[in-house]
């Protein structure tokens, strides 16, 4: 299975995103801000990340931005509660390979994962 990187303000939403993935098989690391996350995809270079878009300090599209300029094949999936068509339109400008609605529901973030797993392995 694939290595997840979770980042998230919300420690409730870290601890579902984590039993969700590891129940899955997935092997799962969680970090708390957008710095965390930056530092930890360069040590770790995970299999896909799964990006918050409302945090403090530095937001999720700052984040995938980021990601995207460290690593152009970054596998992203972003995770929000926020509804505007907007904030997707800038997630898949961005490049982000999913998105899925906060509160997070099992299937949704499993069939998301897989979806943007699925595309990163066919584009290789």
């Amino acid at each position: 299975m694939a290595k997840i990187l979770v980042v998230d303000d919300s420690a409730l939403s870290r601890r579902v995103s984590r039993r969700i993935l590891e129940g899955a098989g997935h092997s799962v690391a969680d970090v708390p801000d957008g710095l965390a996350a930056l530092e930890r995809y360069a040590l770790d270079r995970p299999d896909l990340v799964l990006l918050d878009v409302t945090m403090s300090e530095m937001n999720g599209l700052e984040v995938l931005r980021q990601l995207r300029v460290m690593d152009p094949g970054a596998v992203v999936v972003m995770a929000t509660a926020d509804v505007q068509s907007s904030t997707r339109e800038l997630a898949d400008a961005g490049g982000a390979s999913g998105f899925v609605p906060k509160p997070l529901a099992a299937d949704a973030v499993l069939r998301a994962v897989a979806a943007a797993l699925g595309r990163q392995g066919a584009a290789q």
